[in-house]
């Protein structure tokens, strides 16, 4: 019996020096809550382009169709950081893109999410489409939220700065594809004082 009272004491004692340690530690802050990067309300956009390029699909698509092929048509550099060129998974430099879908004759990308920004869910594909046995178009798609643009008006000139960039992308793989070179890029924008 004495065992058991000694053994009771000895639960209260550590029980209080537990509670008395708890009391004088400062208090903590909780955790801060982990920041989403979801959208509550995605509004996707896509944005289909195309151009007639005049050579066979698999004569582009060897020209212009491999996933770092952008550095030159968008005139920017590019590496394969992980993967291998043109496999699924493989991740290019420019923005992380990391390949999700591929055939034969295209590709699709998404740009993986970014601390501390909402997730646009941006995806584009290119595609080098046969029409002729001398000559194809070639398609890019992008698709991605914009809802997290201020309103209506934002949303229209993004949209269409978007347009704008990748049709410039286009002509500059068509001009590649048919065996032109590109001219030297503009040079960098000077700063504003």
């Amino acid at each position: 019996m004495r065992n058991h009272f000694v053994r009771i004491a000895a639960a209260c004692v550590v029980l209080f020096l537990a509670h008395a340690a708890n009391a004088q530690a400062p208090a903590q802050a909780p955790p801060a809550a982990p920041v989403s990067a979801a959208v509550a309300h995605p509004t996707f956009v896509s944005i289909p382009m195309e151009i007639v390029v005049n050579r066979p699909a698999a004569e582009v698509w060897n020209r212009v169709g491999h996933y770092c092929d952008l550095a030159e048509w968008m005139q920017t550099t590019c590496t394969i950081l992980a993967g291998k060129e043109g496999e699924f998974g493989a991740i290019r430099s420019a923005a992380n893109e990391i390949i999700v879908a591929r055939t034969e004759l295209s590709y699709t990308y998404t740009q993986p999410v970014r601390e501390g920004r909402p997730y646009n869910q941006y995806h584009g594909t290119l595609e080098a489409r046969p029409l002729t046995a001398t000559t194809s178009k070639l398609i890019y798609t992008l698709v991605y939220d914009n809802s997290m643009l201020a309103d209506d008006a934002a949303r229209e000139k993004d949209k269409e700065q978007r347009r704008a960039r990748f049709t410039k992308l286009l002509e500059n793989m068509k001009i590649l594809a048919e065996g032109g070179k590109l001219p030297p890029p503009p040079p960098p924008a000077a700063p504003k004082q």
